[in-house]
């Protein structure tokens, strides 16, 4: 699969099991890291596309530790929930973490690897995600999956631009 954009987020399949998403922030890099980890502003911007709502952000940030994310519909009123353990944790750098949806839409699970690097106060977020199988991660692939992911992406560069206000 070819690279694909979403605006400013970059999506490419790798091997046969990932997906590898890109995005620059114009931010420091701990600030960044800060939106990722940190429930009070998670919530603020990781909600997909537009008509959800994170309702529950709980996050144990220490290897071992577990998170969980829920989403409602605005409208209609379903959720959506995830939860993972974290695997590794180094801050302000690196995150990797186990995600298991609620109800799957892909069979399965998969690992999530999140890296941070900053150049001139541009924050480069690369998110590996590495699924059991090929044909989960081709399923995640056909999905509108990235449109969910650059929505909220675009809620976290506003997010920045205000420094948490």
């Amino acid at each position: 699969m070819p690279t694909k954009e979403t605006g400013k987020l970059k999506v490419m399949a790798n091997g046969d099991r990932e997906i590898v998403m890109t995005r620059d922030f114009q931010a420091p890099q701990k600030m960044v890291f800060d939106a990722w980890t940190k429930p009070e502003l998670l919530r603020r911007w990781l909600a997909g596309p537009s008509g959800w709502t994170m309702t529950t952000c709980d996050i144990d940030l220490k290897v071992g530790g577990s998170y969980r994310y829920q989403w409602t519909h605005d409208v209609n009123g379903s959720k959506m929930g995830m939860k993972g353990v974290y695997r590794e944790i180094i801050p302000h750098e690196r995150l990797v973490a186990t995600e298991q949806f609620d109800e799957s839409w892909y069979p399965g699970g998969a690992t999530t690897t999140t890296v941070l690097s900053e150049n001139g106060g541009i924050t480069t977020v690369e998110t590996t995600v590495r699924y059991d199988t090929k044909e989960a991660r081709d399923g995640v692939l056909q999905s509108p999956m990235e449109s969910g992911v650059g929505a909220s992406y675009d809620r976290l560069e506003k997010l920045i631009e205000t420094n948490f206000a």
